[in-house]
């Protein structure tokens, strides 16, 4: 076997391909875009590089063939958290090899050693925990947009090699037909009645330069609290913004605002998967209309709660239980939507958990952030 640091537009489509060769045959499994995980890589475009960098390798067998990859990151801002120095791993794909894995594993390891790490967390992504985070251990159906989606032999791979359970990310999902939790609507209900200083607002995409503003307010000041947090900057949430612009519903992104403060949002999104299924990575000018017209057909049925935030002051009021009604109202009076899926919440996040039991929430899927310690 033979492994190669990517640096050139062949080991580029390589590194892409890999993951079509290896589940070819696998009907759940959804290629994510192509220009999706090359913007991970491409400094120009992933902001995380301002503080960090990251590789990718390609593992080829004695024939020539490509058969695993993975990426190595490692993010100042985050890394230096008590006595340890973190990095992390993500991207990775392999044949049902245990030689395979290990060569990669070792490979990515020793190169977060050359750079002091002394703890690896993965799989991870270079960028925000929303999208291609955590090993998917069960549940192996259809992911919806930016979810991670794996073998399932890839546990055994990490758990041999030394990784431990850092954490489990739940994902649970509903059926809208059956209609929002009678007990969540009362609750909901009695939040805004008995709060007369409570606004909420639904995403404007016009005025994406006023809610990204808000969205950072909140956002930093409910996740300061958290191991390893680093603030997100407003042009970071700009450009989430702009990008999420084509696919959104404005009606599933809600806002809460106490005595015009800004106070709690709740974030979904529309599973383009669902549609991105067609094209098998590839968003060329063809693929786009195809999914414009697919997109007004009300091919979408299906709903991804991607993020909720409520500042340390105005927690246990309600507000995400408001907002995810609001949200829910919106897609039951306007929209083709069938079933919303609530992704991922940490294990550590009993609140949200509540949230979700409240719903009528069923459990779907569930994923592991692992961690190895290197002594």
């Amino acid at each position: 076997m033979q492994i190669s640091e990517v640096k050139n537009k062949d080991q580029e489509k390589a590194f892409l391909d890999v993951a079509r060769a290896l589940y070819k045959n696998d009907p759940e499994w959804v290629c994510p875009l192509d220009s999706d995980i090359d913007a991970v890589f491409d400094p120009s475009k992933n902001t995380f590089y301002q503080h960090g960098e990251a590789t990718r390798w390609i593992l080829k067998n004695d024939q020539g063939s490509v058969i695993g990859r993975i990426a190595a990151f490692i993010n100042e801002k985050k890394a230096n958290y008590g006595d340890k120095r973190i990095g992390g791993i993500g991207f990775f794909e392999c044949i049902d090899d245990s030689a395979a894995a290990n060569l990669m594993f070792d490979t990515a390891v020793e190169w977060l050693k050359e750079r002091k790490v002394t703890t690896v967390d993965g799989p991870i992504n270079f960028g925000e925990n929303d999208q291609y985070w955590g090993l998917l251990v069960e549940g192996f159906t259809q992911p919806s947009y930016g979810m991670a989606y794996n073998h399932p032999y890839y546990q055994k791979m990490f758990e041999d090699y030394g990784f431990y359970v850092k954490m489990e990310q739940i994902t649970n999902e509903f059926n809208l037909e059956k209609g929002l939790s009678p007990r969540f609507v009362k609750i909901a209900e009695y939040v805004i009645k008995r709060r007369p200083n409570l606004t909420t607002k639904p995403f404007d995409p016009s005025k994406i330069d006023q809610f990204a503003e808000d969205f950072m307010d909140i956002y930093n000041s409910a996740w300061a609290e958290f191991e390893n947090f680093t603030p997100i900057k407003k042009d970071y949430v700009i450009e989430t913004f702009r990008k999420i612009k084509p696919i959104v519903d404005p009606g599933v992104i809600q806002f809460a605002y106490v005595n015009d403060e800004p106070a709690a949002f709740v974030m979904c999104l529309p599973d383009v998967n669902q549609i991105f299924k067609k094209f098998n990575g590839k968003l060329n000018l063809w693929n786009k209309l195809r999914f414009l017209y697919l997109k007004k057909t009300n091919f979408i049925t299906r709903v991804r709660v991607v993020v909720m935030g409520s500042k340390p002051k105005f927690q246990n009021m309600g507000l995400e239980s408001v907002l995810t009604y609001r949200a829910f109202q919106h897609t039951i009076n306007n929209t083709n939507v069938k079933d919303i899926e609530l992704s991922w919440v940490g294990d550590f996040n009993d609140k949200m958990l509540a949230i979700h039991k409240g719903l009528g929430a069923e459990p779907s899927k569930k994923h592991i952030t692992y961690r190895l310690e290197l002594n």
